[in-house]
């Protein structure tokens, strides 16, 4: 049975409302004459773990960092958890919000990405609780027992006085995955967290991502792990063009794409 088998045969009633963590209504978002997203429209279950695969510039991290408001939307609609992101509807009208009032919902959105952009100057430790300390308050000896615990969930207990320079990629990655973590969020983001490291690194990456999927934790992934994708993946989502070509059952997608551009992709990555 797979993990996404496990999981769906324990959802809880909360898992099962109707209020989905992630709501796009016809998200568009263009960077000058190139439309990069063309009104996308997906949503994401609670617990919930959706897989983002397709090729380069086909508009996969953009629509991500649209998610969490690092990219503005031109058209539509973005919900997390109910709540308009980024903006504020008035009169029928939407207003963008101040950034620090962007900062303030981004706080709930933990966000992964390819490369780990940790503190060079802190380490692996400090690097996990700098934001619950400086953003939410967290009195220190909380936020240190807690960073102390997140650095032994992703399998470095023993690193939490290394800086990062003293780190493999594998690891830089599982502290930046701590520190994401930190703030508590109630959805994870990864935008293809492996594809800078080295091929023998990047089991431990998606070992902790596994671990966060049982948790419940709803992740929505872009990814070219194929392998994750079917084992851990509760959906799947074919990108190119900046737009949803075919999304499905992982499994079903991958062994029987229904849509000759998904078939062209996947013969050259499976």
């Amino acid at each position: 049975m797979s993990a996404a088998d496990r999981r769906a045969e324990t959802r809880t009633a909360a898992d099962a409302a109707p209020l989905p963590m992630v709501d796009a209504v016809a998200v568009s978002k263009s960077f000058g004459a190139n439309e990069v997203l063309k009104s996308i429209t997906l949503r994401v279950r609670r617990g919930e773990v959706m897989c983002v695969i397709g090729p380069s510039g086909s508009g996969k991290s953009t629509f991500l960092r649209c998610i969490n408001h690092l990219e503005s939307i031109d058209a539509g609609r973005l919900y997390v958890d109910g709540e308009l992101v980024g903006y504020r509807q008035k009169g029928g009208k939407l207003y963008e919000l101040k950034p620090s009032e962007a900062a303030l919902q981004r706080r709930d959105i933990g966000m992964v990405f390819q490369h780990f952009n940790l503190f060079p100057h802190m380490t692996a430790l400090e690097n996990v609780t700098e934001a619950p300390i400086r953003v939410k308050g967290v009195p220190r000896h909380e936020a240190v027992a807690r960073g102390r615990e997140l650095l032994a969930r992703v399998g470095l207990g023993s690193h939490s006085g290394h800086y990062p320079s003293q780190l493999s990629g594998g690891q830089q990655q599982r502290v930046a995955i701590a520190r994401a973590l930190a703030m508590d969020p109630k959805l994870m983001l990864f935008d293809e967290p492996t594809s800078a490291l080295d091929p023998e690194l990047v089991g431990d990456v998606l070992d902790v991502m596994r671990g966060l999927a049982e948790s419940g934790m709803t992740m929505v992934v872009v990814t070219h792990e194929m392998g994750f994708a079917r084992e851990v993946g509760d959906s799947l989502v074919f990108m190119d063009g900046g737009v949803i070509v075919e999304s499905g059952d992982p499994r079903q997608v991958l062994a029987d794409p229904q849509q000759e551009r998904t078939r062209a992709f996947l013969s050259k990555v499976l």
